[in-house]
């Protein structure tokens, strides 16, 4: 993405003056859409931290960080024992987001059957390539999905004679939430690089609010029509018939095509069921987790600080950006931060390889 004129990516690797003194960069997540800050990453505990705080989110961006984790910890020690201690300890950083776990596997299986004095090198040369490849999988879904937003748009124009498409979003599954170009929003950057008059309405996401804080900031920067909605308004706007279609993330998706995503994914759904407006998912392969088949019973829901409901983020009328307490004094605070959206509400999954129904989503291993 292009950011004031420069092209930028969310994670990139930075070369040390001597072997061994590699870091990482990243776009830190949490000082948007106030302040644009690029952080440098020097070892495994700071990225952990990193994951963690949510200074990078997002499923496939997650994955990537870990990945340069595991190249930074081999900067440390590159024993077996330190490797698959590092392992564990990315993969605990956070639960539901599948990608993480896949790509901390990918660099423990690679570099575990080789000559250690080789595995700091190969770390970062594997790290770079899931980097890569995410780039490119993300382009693949923006193809696919902007295949679908032509035919959307192509049939209200003869029934409507409407010009815009409106299309609603839930969280943030640009191009801050991977490496490049995003899952969700890659149909819509593709749609309105096309010339096609697509608007995007904008859940705020709460508690985090990553869709006014962070789809609203790049969807700004890239030119792209939206308005920020109340997280309840998506409802009230399909019966208006005001939505055409509906296009999320997704933090892991079983093999039945169950959707787990942002915390309120699932209420979008069912009122998107209930109004016939087409709900898609877009994800990359590998956050398909071909092991699960029931994502409500099986999928670990990751349960945050009840700080972030309790507390919000914003700029004063002085310019100064402080925190605000917004509950009563002792106020008990539940935070699950997603839901399972089951693949019974789900129109298609929109990946690298084409679109599919839920119950046609293993043809993708055929």
């Amino acid at each position: 993405m292009i950011i004031n004129n420069q092209k930028f990516r969310t994670i990139w690797p930075n070369d040390g003056m001597a072997a061994g003194s590699r870091s990482v960069s990243i776009i830190d997540q949490t000082k948007l859409p106030h302040a644009f800050k690029i952080v440098e990453i020097i070892n495994m505990p700071q990225m952990i931290v990193a994951i963690k705080t949510m200074q990078v989110r997002g499923a496939p961006l997650i994955g990537a960080a870990a990945a340069y984790g595991m190249a930074l910890a081999m900067q440390n020690d590159y024993s077996d024992e330190y490797l698959q201690l590092s392992a564990k300890q990315l993969i605990q950083s956070r639960p539901t987001a599948v990608n993480l776990r896949w790509a901390v596997e990918r660099i423990t299986q690679f570099l575990l059957p080789m000559a250690t004095e080789l595995r700091l090198d190969a770390a970062w040369t594997e790290a770079a390539k899931i980097c890569d490849e995410d780039v490119l999988l993300n382009q693949a879904i923006g193809q696919h999905g902007l295949k679908l937003i032509q035919s959307l748009h192509s049939h209200n124009l003869n029934k409507q004679h409407s010009r815009q498409l409106n299309i609603l979003t839930h969280c943030n599954a640009g191009w801050l939430a991977t490496v490049d170009f995003g899952t969700a929003l890659a149909p819509i950057y593709a749609a309105h690089d096309a010339g096609l008059n697509v608007h995007v309405w904008v859940d705020e996401t709460r508690p985090r609010n990553q869709g006014a804080s962070l789809t609203a900031w790049e969807l700004a920067q890239h030119g792209v029509p939206h308005t920020v909605i109340s997280d309840n308004a998506g409802g009230h706007l399909m019966q208006h018939g005001q939505v055409d279609m509906v296009i999320v993330g997704a933090d892991r998706v079983t093999s039945a095509g169950d959707v787990c995503n942002k915390i309120g994914t699932y209420l979008k759904a069912l009122a998107a069921f209930d109004n016939h407006v087409p709900f898609y998912a877009a994800v990359p392969s590998p956050t398909i987790d071909w092991t699960m088949l029931n994502g409500v019973q099986e999928i670990e829901i990751e349960v945050r600080d009840g700080r972030e409901v309790a507390w919000m983020t914003g700029m004063l009328a002085s310019g100064e950006v402080a925190e605000v307490n917004i509950l009563p004094a002792n106020t008990k605070v539940a935070n699950p931060a997603f839901d399972v959206t089951p693949a019974r509400l789900v129109t298609g999954i929109i990946t690298e390889h084409g679109v599919f129904a839920p119950s046609l989503l293993r043809n993708i291993l055929k």
